[in-house]
């Protein structure tokens, strides 16, 4: 396992909010650390794509509505994305499990976050004090090098050895523990997903008459088993539906609604 544990420790740091070398956010942070991305690259590694697919697929629908305002983080979704995704694949207990260790790791990993975030200072002091001093090679080696150097260790090694030790010991773990503890841990894997799609609704909904649509792709799935792409297209009917042929709200001139019928003076 040290080469896969290798792989996915180095993907992790790729793909962490502050690494600059896969088109910076573009390729990593908003590509590669996407739940549904890693658990592909993750099960590619571990050789699962199934299941490393499915485990991103639930794990992705927790998190699809989070959002990292100034870096502030309520969990650590690249921590989510890899040890986290790697672990539930080596467990083998189904992707309700994997995530809620997805859950419980992403909280420990913004510990990891906000001590890199404070020990940067650090490494801001000395790039400052390079510039007074007019030190060209200091300014790029505390801003640049040294930032990266420690991304890349409180990335890669605890990525590294949850994946490694894990590998050996998350199966036999899993099976010790007691009936009731991997019932609640379904029943909490099942119940997250549907919390992460609720915060999207109710971020991107203007009126909760508007849930009529997210009800009626329910029912074509859940109901009517109609693929993904079937129900790509009646999405797009009802979309038309809605945004051509709703009613227009009259025009008005300041409270006086106009009237065509009018006759102009």
């Amino acid at each position: 396992m040290i080469v896969e544990a290798a792989l996915i420790g180095l993907l992790c740091y790729l793909g962490a909010l502050s690494s600059p070398w896969l088109l910076g956010l573009t390729g990593g942070w908003y590509l590669i650390s996407r739940p549904l991305v890693s658990g592909m690259l993750v099960g590619l590694i571990l050789g699962d794509v199934k299941t490393g697919i499915m485990i991103g697929v639930a794990v992705q629908a927790v998190y699809i509505a989070m959002v990292t305002p100034g870096g502030s983080m309520p969990a650590d979704l690249n921590f989510v994305a890899y040890p986290a995704i790697a672990l539930g694949i080596l467990s083998g207990k189904g992707p309700e499990v994997a995530v809620a260790l997805a859950a419980t790791i992403g909280i420990a990993g913004t510990l990891l976050f906000n001590a890199m975030m404070v020990l940067n200072s650090f490494w801001n002091h000395r790039a400052d004090v390079a510039l007074e001093q007019d030190d060209e090679r200091g300014i790029y080696l505390n801003s640049a090098i040294w930032p990266q150097a420690m991304n890349f260790v409180l990335r890669f090694v605890p990525t590294f050895i949850a994946v490694y030790f894990g590998a050996q010991y998350i199966s036999s773990f899993m099976d010790s523990l007691p009936r009731v503890v991997l019932s609640t841990m379904n029943v909490l894997g099942g119940i997250l997903p549907a919390v992460g799609i609720a915060i999207l609704l109710k971020q991107i909904i203007k009126s909760y008459t508007m849930l009529i649509y997210f009800l009626v792709g329910f029912i074509c799935i859940v109901f009517l088993k109609l693929n993904m792409v079937a129900l790509v297209i009646v999405g797009a009917l009802l979309a038309l539906i809605h945004y051509n042929y709703k009613p227009e709200a009259p025009q008005t001139v300041g409270t006086k609604p106009v009237n065509d019928d009018e006759d102009e003076f």
